[in-house]
């Protein structure tokens, strides 16, 4: 069971298999400081290790999705020295990688602001459905600083042509750019941005869930690889090994008996 951690900064809820992230720092417009990124990092571990959980919804209260770091907390940061800023910044990528690497589908439901370690945030969630009215920006540079430890993420969903762009610029952009560059995968008004955050779960739930970690793992494995020799033996062996697997077997007896397979907890008749 993951623990949930108090409001402020941050909170879990549970609803069936999908658990609810929710930051809450809603007067700070849910900015990072090392409290939250520690709490988070908790979060996304628990999860991960909790099989009643089969997805992960990431939201911010309030006004905003996340609005980047605290800057208090990074002025702060500016008066120490080298190794503690090391091991602030290493604090952050750690939570960046639990969240990207979590073995079940994350869905970042974007609304409001979404700026530096907050686009991060939705870079690093497998699905991302953002609201009409939702912002983004890359916005360090204008600090003097660089997205260095959202780098990754964010250049794997938007490419390093659009990184060079709004990495250099700082510049804001809306929900509809952010759609169109990779970064959203959805834009809907902000009136039905639960409602197709919930179809989307619904779709994950009739999925199998070691097939979901499966296809995390291949995704992995293969992007970004020329399709090689190695890599196209890699994808049979893959594949022949889920087939034989006690999920790939319920999988095909179900289709083939025309009935709702195990995982789903529904019987024929419903």
């Amino acid at each position: 069971m993951p623990k949930p951690c108090p409001s402020p900064p941050c909170s879990v809820s549970r609803r069936d298999a999908v658990a609810t992230v929710t930051l809450e720092r809603p007067e700070l417009h849910n900015a990072f400081d090392e409290v939250l990124i520690a709490r988070l990092t908790e979060i996304f571990v628990d999860l991960d290790d909790d099989p009643a959980v089969r997805a992960v919804v990431l939201a911010g209260a309030g006004k905003s999705f996340c609005a980047g770091a605290d800057l208090t907390w990074m002025k702060r940061m500016a008066a120490f020295g080298p190794e503690d800023n090391l091991a602030d910044a290493s604090a952050l990528a750690a939570m960046l990688r639990a969240l990207y690497s979590l073995s079940k589908p994350t869905i970042a439901r974007v609304h409001g602001a979404a700026y530096g370690g907050g686009v991060g945030l939705v870079a690093a969630c497998d699905i991302a459905i953002g609201a009409t009215e939702a912002s983004f920006a890359l916005s360090e540079a204008k600090l003097g600083l660089i997205p260095a430890t959202i780098g990754p993420y964010v250049i794997e969903a938007i490419g390093a042509r659009q990184a060079r762009r709004y990495f250099l610029t700082a510049e804001r952009f809306d929900a509809v750019r952010a759609q169109a560059i990779g970064l959203l995968h959805e834009v809907v008004p902000a009136q039905a941005l639960d409602a197709r955050v919930g179809e989307i779960v619904k779709l994950l739930l009739a999925a199998g869930p070691a097939a979901q970690l499966e296809c995390k793992a291949l995704i992995r494995g293969v992007a970004h690889r020329p399709i090689d020799a190695d890599v196209i033996a890699g994808t049979a062996r893959h594949i022949a090994a889920v087939r034989v697997s006690d999920e790939g077997r319920e999988g095909i007896a179900a289709f083939l008996g025309k009935r709702p397979p195990a995982w789903t907890g529904k019987s024929g008749n419903e």
